[in-house]
């Protein structure tokens, strides 16, 4: 396989990841320029030397935006690195949930539901039913039933903290998504940022070459039209 010297630090790569100075945009070619001034649009590195150096620029861009990077910033910066997607990242680290998870979020789920209201009526309308009419107030639970507020005060006691387990779970998976979408999105950002550095260096590139041409075409009439006059005169002083 055929190879290259790297300018920047004269190791050999392969051909296919020679990258030239000349479209590497602005703000990161000044970047490798303030560590290598030797650099310049006509030296060549690799494409892994170049992805170190967006990723210091990158790093140094968060820097100045919002302070010391954390946690969250670096998995960004690393995943941009080793260009892998963030999405898949998230999906990997979902945690297993257990079987008194899986018990509190079925109870949190059957305690709101019409299901249970309609039930619930159902049942305490026909418990006061048979103990106040049909057994006369003589029953198992007599009126003002005792026996029957002993069973509510239970189960609101068993199910208050049941919900409160299924709902701060999902509190810390809603917090887990949104962690996810911040990283997404600044990734997002990063990346638009830097693919707009590169059309605006493209650009400019682009219309420097096309003004370049017409200099060069202007030079060409030009001596063209030098050539003519210069033949037009030959012709009349001959005439």
């Amino acid at each position: 396989m055929e190879t290259f010297r790297s300018d920047l630090s004269g190791k050999e790569y392969p051909l296919p990841e020679r990258i030239y100075g000349d479209i590497i945009h602005g703000a990161l070619l000044q970047k490798i320029q303030e560590q290598k001034p030797g650099f310049s649009a006509d030296s060549c590195l690799a494409v892994s030397e170049l992805n170190a150096y967006k990723l210091q620029y990158l790093s140094d861009h968060l820097t100045r935006e919002i302070g010391d990077l954390g946690d969250l910033e670096k998995t960004v910066l690393d995943s941009i690195g080793n260009r892998t997607t963030l999405s898949a990242r998230a999906d990997e680290e979902d945690r297993p949930v257990t079987v008194g998870q899986r018990v509190a979020d079925k109870v949190a789920a059957f305690g709101g539901s019409w299901k249970f209201i309609i039930t619930f009526t159902a049942v305490l309308l026909l418990w006061i039913a048979v103990n106040g009419i049909v057994l006369a107030n003589k029953g198992f639970d007599p009126y003002p039933f005792i026996l029957l507020n002993l069973i509510l005060s239970c189960l609101a006691a068993f199910q208050a903290p049941v919900i409160m387990m299924s709902q701060n779970r999902q509190e810390e998976k809603d917090r887990e998504r949104a962690k996810s979408d911040y990283m997404i999105n600044l990734k997002s950002e990063l990346e638009i940022r830097m693919l707009h550095e590169k059309l605006d260096h493209l650009m400019l590139r682009q219309q420097q070459d096309i003004i370049e041409i017409q200099r060069d075409q202007i030079e060409q009439m030009n001596q063209l039209i030098q050539r003519l006059e210069q033949n037009h005169k030959n012709t009349g002083n001959a005439g």
